[in-house]
């Protein structure tokens, strides 16, 4: 599936592929409207109804990621409900092999569009960031992967061949701007979230384990 020879760089997200997207899904979709029903009085079917059109506003823009903006926004502190519901995070299978067998031979980076509160919060419950040379997110290169303008102002802060890098990240956006941006190795996730059916992943190669991918 990969030429080693030919990458020296690896870009990888957090959400979605390092990490089981179970947590995000179940956050968003479950828990924050259940604090959001009880603190208006409202059903939990009438909670997600409501934050439904809210989250759709700003999906792919900075703001969907971003905690601070959440907290104005719903009225909710949500650093602290993440922490309510931290044990469903969880490491797909295979990662730390993966990384570890990484590690002193390619320059290993995680790029997230993930917010710097939860980031923390994830590295502090897995411990995966002792594996990274560098850690980006996306809210110090001011726009998130998906738009056109990320990977050119990355080089700013992490300076890469876009030929001899790969790029593993679970949204199909993402991978079309790194793509477009001439990213030469790019793979997708089959199920980023395990409690869901594997995904499209449309014109992309694709792994259901990181083992597929493990240098030899």
């Amino acid at each position: 599936m990969l030429n080693w020879n030919q990458i020296d760089t690896v870009f990888l997200d957090m959400d979605g592929t390092l990490l089981d997207l179970h947590f995000d899904n179940h956050f968003w979709l479950e828990h924050v409207p259940r604090r959001y029903a009880e603190k208006h009085g409202l059903s939990h079917a009438a909670a997600q109804e409501a934050l439904a059109p809210r989250y759709h506003k700003v999906v792919g823009t900075m703001e969907w990621y971003c905690v601070d903006y959440w907290t104005r926004e719903l009225g909710l502190d949500i650093a602290r409900l993440k922490e309510e519901v931290e044990h469903l995070i969880a490491v797909h299978p295979h990662v730390t092999d993966f990384l570890a067998a990484l590690r002193g031979s390619r320059r290993i980076v995680l790029v997230t569009n993930a917010h710097h509160k939860s980031l923390a919060l994830k590295m502090r419950k897995t411990r995966l960031d002792g594996y990274f040379d560098a850690v980006i997110c996306a809210h110090d290169i001011g726009v998130p992967k998906e738009h056109g303008g990320f990977w050119g102002r990355l080089q700013s802060v992490e300076n890469y061949d876009p030929h001899a890098t790969l790029l593993v990240d679970d949204s199909l956006p993402v991978l079309r701007s790194a793509q477009d941006y001439g990213i030469a190795h790019l793979l997708a996730v089959h199920r980023p979230d395990t409690q869901l059916p594997a995904k499209d992943v449309a014109e992309f190669g694709a792994i259901h384990d990181f083992l597929e991918i493990i240098p030899r």
